[in-house]
Formats: C-alpha cells, sequence, structure tokens
C-alpha cells in the first residue's frame, strides 16, 4: 500500500493552523481516549498536531472493524460537509493533540484554500477506494488470505527479513481485517509453526515469502 502524500496542514505550526481557522480549539486527548463518538453530531473537523489515532466502527457486544489509522498532520471528521452524524468512532493510540476547526471555518476554506479543497476530495475519493477494496476482500477471502493481504500491505524491508513495524495484540489485527481474534492466533499459530514468520515483541517478522493459500 503506497503512503498517502502529506496534507494540507503537515508543514504549518500551531500558529499558522490558528490563523488559518480562526475559531478552531486546541484539545489534548491521552492515550485510549474516544475523540468522537460514531453515532455523534458532527460539529467539527479534527487536524492531528501529535500522536495516532484509529477510526472504527462497532457492535454492541464489543466487536471492532478498524477502518483507518491516522497520524500527524492528517485529519478525520471530514463528513462534517454533510451535516450528518458520524460515521465512525474516532480512539487515540497514544497520547493525541489536536486542533478541532467548526463546520464554519471549514467551508471557508473550502471556499478559499484550493490546496485543501482538493485534498479534501482526494481523501474522500481514497475512501471511496478503500471501502470498495475491503467489501470485495470480506466477500471474496477467507481470513488467511485477509492476513496476507495486511501484512504484504504493511511489512517493510529490515535487513534481510520483512518486519510489521507497528506493534499489534491478536485482536488489533482481526479488528484491521475483520476476523475473530480466534482465527488470527490460528494463523499465527500455523505460519510460526511453519516458519513463515516470527512475532517479536508484538511485532510480525516475515521469515520467508508467505503462500498464496493455507
Amino acid at each position: 500500500m503506497a503512503p498517502r502524500a502529506p496534507g494540507p496542514f503537515t508543514s504549518l505550526d500551531e500558529d499558522a493552523l490558528r490563523a488559518l481557522a480562526p475559531h478552531g480549539v486546541i484539545r489534548n486527548f491521552p492515550r485510549h481516549a474516544v475523540i468522537v463518538n460514531e453515532g455523534d453530531d458532527t460539529d467539527a473537523l479534527y487536524v492531528l498536531l501529535a500522536g495516532r489515532v484509529k477510526a472504527f466502527v462497532g457492535d454492541e457486544q464489543g466487536r471492532e472493524v478498524v477502518v483507518n489509522t491516522i497520524g500527524v498532520g492528517d485529519y478525520f471528521g471530514e463528513l462534517i460537509l454533510d451535516g450528518g452524524p458520524r460515521s465512525a468512532s474516532v480512539m487515540a493510540l497514544e497520547p493525541c493533540r489536536t486542533l478541532a476547526i467548526p463546520r464554519r471555518d471549514v467551508l471557508e476554506m473550502l471556499a478559499n484554500n484550493p490546496a485543501f479543497a482538493r485534498d479534501l476530495i482526494e481523501k474522500l475519493i481514497g475512501k471511496v477506494r478503500s471501502l470498495t477494496m475491503r467489501v470485495r476482500d470480506l466477500a471474496l477471502k477467507d481470513v488467511y488470505g485477509r492476513f496476507l493481504q495486511f501484512v504484504n500491505d504493511h511489512a517493510i524491508e529490515d535487513g534481510e527479513t520483512r518486519v510489521v513495524p507497528e506493534r499489534l495484540t491478536q485482536q488489533d489485527i482481526a479488528a484491521r481485517i475483520g476476523g475473530s481474534r480466534e482465527m488470527v492466533s490460528r494463523v499465527v499459530r500455523d505460519l510460526t509453526e511453519g516458519g513463515y514468520i516470527s512475532v517479536e515483541r508484538k511485532r510480525i517478522r516475515v521469515l520467508k515469502r508467505l503462500p498464496l493459500r493455507w
């Protein structure tokens, strides 16, 4: 998966952002804090100044599927434009600092800042493509196939092997690929016993090319 190009806020400091969005409010959140809840009224676009968050959807039983992870300089809550409720919850994966920009400032930025308007359009297009691929994978691939795709998308070169740099529990991986923790545990165990991967401090290391089917 190719990294997303830097957004329009990446190179701006807090003073520049405040000038761009004069009604914006700085908000700090501890790790695991829920910043917005699925179904909440939409009132602001959030620019991430520090930390990392995940956007996810869940059900009453506590099951969740991670829709996206978001890093510094990026933003979330762009569906603010239609005034509808939040389509996903967002949780801080580590301590976060955000700038919450109210809808009136966002509309003004769209009218007066072509770079932001273009980035927002590209972001929404990217979401449509990503969700289309997610639906296809859920419909046509089994849990192993989705695990394989996840590893291939996120593993980076590390000496003579590849490693998924993010520390993830099996439950985290299950939420990312739309499977159960039990099935992910079985896949990880089988691949480890087969010498295909190792798990070191919650990081998956690929020791040899993973089979296309399992």
